[in-house]
This record gives structure tokens, sequence and C-alpha cells, in this order.
């Protein structure tokens, strides 16, 4: 390699071995026993979590249907699945009808919802003991039940051109049952609380990019590789 601007270089040596040390602090344990990865993304889960709390909204929403009779068909990859989802429907107020993989649905289209919502409240509150005890096995199992017992549900309102019924259902999904699932376990926290925290992890991540940006630069600098505009040719 044929050095030809030694201070650009020894500059982009410096970048890239800082660079270097930092990442390798990143990657350790050594914050709260956490790698630097592990650390911030727990703390934009929690951060998350307490800016994303819809289920009352959702559930007021829901009582719209409180009464819509709900008849139909859905079909589950595993018939085991398909045993475990009549449970909730049935703790719902449903009855089920299951051959195999099939499970024939007749109930209150609304009193499913508020049972869904309510595992979901639980699980979003991180009380997963009691949704287990409602039916009887683990409380994630019955969450994803939940989410494809649902899906299929509205699919199924969307053949028959219920689309308000399907809008209904599908938000029950995505702001009950999917943050209930994704944020169990996790301490939620305001965003207004922590606000200095989440500043500095995004200004540092600015800065960390540009930082291996610029020893790139300074390398290539050094050993005389630069971008420069093209000279325009002239035509005689």
């Amino acid at each position: 390699m044929i050095v030809r601007n030694k201070k650009t270089f020894g500059m982009g040596v410096v970048f890239a071995i800082s660079f270097l040390a930092v990442l390798l602090f990143i990657f350790s344990p050594s914050f709260k026993g956490k790698t630097g990865l592990e650390f911030s993304d727990d703390s934009f889960n929690r951060l998350s979590k307490g800016s994303s709390y819809f289920i009352p909204k959702v559930a007021k929403s829901a009582e719209q249907l409180n009464g819509k009779a709900l008849r139909t068909n859905i079909k589950i990859d595993k018939a085991e699945d398909a045993e475990a989802i009549s449970k909730l429907l049935a703790a719902a107020g449903a009855k089920t009808d299951v051959k195999d993989t099939a499970v024939k649905i007749e109930g209150d289209l609304g009193a499913i919802l508020q049972s869904a919502l309510k595992d979901s409240d639980a699980m979003f509150k991180n009380d997963g003991n009691a949704v287990s005890g409602r039916y009887g096995y683990d409380e994630k199992m019955v969450m994803k039940n939940w989410w494809t017992t649902l899906a299929k549900v509205e699919k199924e309102l969307k053949k028959g051109r219920l689309v308000a019924e399907a809008k209904i259902v599908s938000d029950v999904i995505k702001k009950a049952v999917e943050p209930g699932y994704n944020f169990y376990k996790i301490e939620g926290q305001k965003v207004a609380d922590h606000a200095g925290m989440m500043s500095g992890l995004l200004i540092f991540y600015v800065i960390y990019t540009m930082w291996w940006g610029y020893a790139i630069f300074y390398l290539f600098d050094g050993v005389g590789l630069s971008m420069k505009k093209a000279k325009v040719k002239k035509e005689a």
C-alpha cells in the first residue's frame, strides 16, 4: 500500500481504531450486565410500550359489535390448536364444533372481542397468570391463538362484505392482541421521563455512523483515492 498523504491516512487510522474500540465496548456486557445493543433495545421497548396502550379505546369501539351474531367456519393448521381455540371461544360464550382442524363458530362477535381484549389487557399489564388460569395453558400460546382466530374471522367477514366489522376486528388484533403479546413482561415507561436518554442514544447513533464514514474517507484520501467532479470535455 502506497501512502500518498500521511496526515489524512493517520487521521483515518485513528478514527477507525477508536471506532472499533467503541464497538467492542458496545458489545461487552458493560451496561448493567447487558451489551449496549441489548440495553438500547430494552430501553426503546419500554418507551414504546409506554406510548402504546390503546386497549381502552379499542374496547370502546368494539362495543358496537355487542349482540352481533357470528356464524362462520375457520380452518386451523393443527388439530391441537383447534381444540385450544375452542376453549377461548367457549369462555366468551360461543358455541364451537371442532372437526380435526376445522372450527365452526356460533356466538356473539362483540363478546368474543371483549374476551380477547380482556386477555390482551392482562398481558399488557404483565398479568400472564390471569390469562393462563382462565384456559389452563400457557398465556403466550393463548395470545397466539387469539391472533390466529381473529385473523381468520376478519378474513371471513371481508368475504361477506362486512367491512366495518372486519375493521374493528383488525383494530383489536393490531392495537390489543399484538401489543399484549409483544410487550409482555416489559415494564412500560413514559418518553417524557427519559427524554434525555432517548435523545442521547439517537445523537450517539448519528455521530457514530458519521465516525466510520470519516474513517473510510480519510483512509482512502491517504492512499490517493478520492472522489472528484469529472472534467467536462469540450468538443472541438
